[in-house]
């Protein structure tokens, strides 16, 4: 009778942490939204992860060749209040990440006075490349990026859409009036099968340049602030 030599059991553990048995077989997604243990379902990362490449296989788009960076987002995508800004500047460009200068700066001090953070909102842009010169986005090319960012609010999911400036408001309004007349009112879009409450306010590098505007974001602010206490975010 022959005797079959069995594996050493011990090797053969040894052997699959060796070549990471569980992260070659595992049947779950790698999720790459970690960052600042943002755990998110396999299905929302998959979908931003597919966004993402798909702006970055924009074709014939001078923004996207004349740019340094892709800037996609920052802050958590788990979170139910979305900002989204105008285009990428310098410092944007150079980073990656939204909202980094110094009219980062001053947003994250609007946050700060209706205790919200980078950590407690998800922020974004029109356009995901730096225009040249800092300029305002074409129309032409807010309509290019338009569905992309339509998309990532459909995956993002919030309950409040925050617009920060003119460009956002016309992008997902599609209203020609004048900022200061649109801004301070909720409004209800349908964003896929998701109806979320929309405000305006005005642009952080726009309230550097009209510091007497800052008291009608004030305004805006509470009103966030208050919306957020009523949806219990």
């Amino acid at each position: 009778m022959t005797k079959k030599n069995y594996p050493n059991p011990v090797k053969l553990i040894k052997y699959y942490e060796l070549i990471n048995f569980n992260l070659i077989y595992n049947n779950k997604a790698i999720n790459r939204y970690k960052k600042d243990n943002f755990e998110i379902s396999s299905n929302k990362a998959e979908n931003l992860e597919i966004l993402k490449k798909s702006i970055q296989n924009i074709k014939n788009c001078d923004l996207k060749n004349n740019a340094t960076n892709m800037v996609f987002s920052d802050g958590n995508p788990k979170s139910k209040i979305m900002l989204i800004g105008e285009a990428p500047g310098s410092n944007e460009d150079q980073e990656g990440l939204p909202f980094v200068g110094r009219a980062g700066v001053l947003l994250d001090k609007m946050l700060a006075s209706i205790n919200l953070d980078r950590k407690s909102v998800y922020i974004s842009n029109v356009v995901n490349y730096r225009p040249p010169e800092n300029r305002r986005p074409t129309e032409e090319e807010i309509n290019r990026y338009l569905p992309f960012l339509k998309k990532h609010i459909q995956i993002i999911n919030p309950k409040i859409l925050i617009l920060l400036g003119s460009s956002a408001m016309s992008a997902i309004l599609g209203n020609e009036d004048v900022i200061s007349k649109v801004r301070g009112k909720w409004i209800e879009r349908n964003f896929g099968k998701s109806k979320i409450s929309v405000i305006v306010t005005f642009h952080p590098a726009f309230l550097m340049r009209q510091p007497a505007q800052k008291k009608m974001a004030w305004i805006d602010l509470k009103m966030i602030r208050d919306k957020k206490t009523n949806l219990k975010i």
